[in-house]
């Protein structure tokens, strides 16, 4: 069985996952709402969020016939407990990573061209 600290690493190396993720940081959104952005398929952003959920980044919940996708706050933690293991690493700063993460979505073009999820 996969690690679930590999999950959370391979979800993290795809850019196109760092902004949804950084999107989910503002509010709880529709899977519409978090492909609007995206210069892809809704079949590919699905596969975007499928990622997520398997890394248990985010959480998904059907409303009626929405699904609402949403950020699990503590699910960074054990990445970070992984890096602190090595004593080169401060703790990480949720706070510190939020604002990393709006200034890289406010500074990156919106011109994602990917056809697929990895």
């Amino acid at each position: 069985m996969e690690d679930p600290l590999d999950r959370v690493f391979a979800a993290l190396a795809d850019p196109t996952r760092r902004r949804i993720l950084g999107m989910l940081l503002e509010d709880d959104m529709a899977v519409t709402d978090v492909a609007a952005p995206f210069a892809m398929s809704l079949a590919a952003v699905s596969k975007h969020l499928g990622v997520l959920v398997a890394a248990g980044l985010i959480m998904q919940e059907r409303r009626g016939r929405v699904v609402w996708c949403k950020l699990d706050p503590d699910a960074l933690r054990p990445a970070s407990v992984w890096m602190q293991g090595f004593g080169q690493f401060d703790p990480v700063d949720l706070d510190a990573l939020e604002t990393l993460l709006a200034a890289t979505l406010a500074e990156a073009p919106d011109t994602d061209a990917e056809a697929e999820a990895p």
